[in-house]
């Protein structure tokens, strides 16, 4: 009953409305990305959890993870998967945990103070969960799915970092710095932008 009046709360016709324009908008952010130099090249940056952040900030957790879910939905049907799905699930993951955790720190505090804390700890989050889920299963699912040998992407990250010798180096000189840098270039964004545009959101 408790999980229905929450729904209720969140998801009215207003936040719906909301939840649609910022799934939409991270839709197409995420077509727009770029490999960085600390990572091999199939890893790449998008500011995609931009309008989610926002909206974390605005609505709260649960319409946060909706505008999530849309995200990829509309994603799909924009760009049909390349990866079997893999790369879609570990994105919704991934950046569930960035955006939901951030909105659940902030309202404990919607200061501009709180604000920070939240984007720091939800990035910190959102690079521990990024790093655990390709150790466990993004990276074996590659391996499994596309006959794509270990020991190949072990040699990409080798090229980058001469200590990254077995998953768990890549995942530690790779992974985690790419999913910090990629967090902390939607943090500035988010933290310049979110004042002028939570007025319209809200």
């Amino acid at each position: 009953m408790r999980e229905v009046l929450i729904l209720k709360k969140d998801l009215t016709v207003k936040n719906i409305s909301m939840i649609a324009i910022l799934g939409a908008l991270g839709a197409v952010l995420m077509l727009f990305d770029f490999p960085i130099a600390i990572a091999p090249s199939f890893y790449k940056i998008d500011i995609a959890d931009l309008p989610c952040l926002i909206g974390a900030f605005a609505l709260g957790p649960v319409p946060a993870l909706f505008i999530q879910v849309v995200k990829i939905i509309i994603k799909l049907l924009i760009k049909p998967t390349s990866t079997a799905f893999v790369g879609e699930m570990a994105a919704f993951v991934i950046s569930s945990s960035f955006c939901v955790s951030a909105a659940l720190i902030y309202q404990k505090d919607k200061t501009k103070k709180g604000a920070v804390k939240a984007l720091i700890i939800s990035s910190i989050i959102m690079a521990l969960v990024a790093s655990i889920s390709n150790y466990l299963f993004i990276i074996p699912a590659y391996v499994n799915l596309f006959h794509l040998p270990l020991e190949n992407i072990i040699a990409m990250g080798n090229k980058i970092f001469k200590l990254v010798t077995d998953k768990l180096s890549f995942v530690l000189l790779c992974v985690l710095p790419f999913n910090l840098i990629k967090a902390l270039i939607v943090d500035i964004i988010t933290y310049f932008l979110y004042k002028h545009i939570s007025v319209l959101v809200k």
